[in-house]
């Protein structure tokens, strides 16, 4: 026997709490017929006499009281509840999940170490996963994606400029393998990439479209970085990172290696002020980026 719909009992108890229909649906903004349906439907699911009518109106039955009690109670933990609720959605505080491209992860820290100073009760959390994590599913507060535009109706989405990738190497393989000036100069030379023949990153479909000399292949960008830097062969980066890691860059960027970045929220959290403060900081930080690289 379920006590459900909320809204009945509610209704019931500010009855009880009024002594009449009348003070009841003026708390509640509610027409008085609606007030006796919910008394009626209650008492019809509970299967007991919640109230005694008279003309004065109504008074809670012994079942009534026994019932309205633990209603009470069950009203003043909702209302302690929606207070802790709206403390969390005003606070910033708590975990925060940024998502984005693993060729990125690096380049964001600095504006991750710049939100942890700002707002020490925020505990960000970056994952960085080859499948797409879905905002509308909880599984991270801000997104930033590269490629076409995101097309995710309830998405919030911002553009944030275009990465720049540059061709890389190790002063090492430079001395071994020799430098290039040319794209003729390229045939001779050796590549690291992701190995997937579907990747729709720009650069990876530029060496196969172009059938350079692929020496070794990973999926992992760490992995590449980490082949690149020993002199495995040549690599492409974003614009920052090559220099980050030590390298030379042997070709500068081109619009056919780079990417567009897209800067996503869920239109549910947008506003709150945890998402919009860790979003300001990541457009303001990636916007420089790209505007620098540019």
């Amino acid at each position: 026997m379920g006590l459900e719909p909320w809204d009945e009992l509610r209704t019931a108890l500010h009855v009880a709490r009024a002594g009449t229909v009348s003070g009841a649906a003026a708390t509640l903004r509610v027409h008085h017929a609606t007030v006796i349906r919910h008394i009626d439907a209650l008492e019809d699911r509970v299967s007991v006499k919640l109230f005694q009518r008279h003309a004065k109106g109504y008074t809670p039955t012994e079942a009534g009281r026994a019932l309205f009690e633990t209603a009470a109670e069950t009203e003043k933990r909702f209302e302690q509840l929606a207070a802790r609720l709206q403390d969390m959605q005003e606070r910033i505080s708590g975990q925060m999940i940024i998502t984005t491209i693993p060729e990125l992860s690096t380049l964001l820290l600095p504006a991750i170490a710049r939100m942890m100073r700002e707002y020490p009760s925020l505990r960000p959390c970056l994952r960085t996963e080859a499948r797409v994590l879905r905002l509308e599913y909880g599984e991270a507060h801000v997104a930033i994606r590269a490629g076409s535009k995101p097309q995710e109706p309830d998405n919030v989405v911002q553009s944030l400029g275009a990465l720049s990738v540059a061709l890389y190497a190790s002063a090492e393989y430079v001395e071994r393998k020799g430098t290039a000036q040319t794209d003729e100069d390229l045939r001779d030379q050796d590549f690291i990439s992701s190995g997937d023949k579907d990747s729709r990153t720009p650069y990876d479909q530029w060496l196969a479209e172009h059938g350079r000399r692929v020496v070794m292949q990973s999926n992992d960008h760490a992995t590449r970085v980490a082949a690149i830097s020993a002199g495995l062969g040549m690599g492409f980066l974003p614009v920052g990172q090559g220099e980050a890691e030590g390298l030379q860059q042997i070709m500068g960027p081109r619009a056919e290696w780079g990417t567009d970045l897209w800067l996503v929220t869920h239109v549910d959290l947008h506003r709150s002020p945890k998402v919009q403060a860790c979003a300001n900081l990541l457009r303001a930080h990636v916007t420089g980026l790209t505007v620098a690289q540019n």
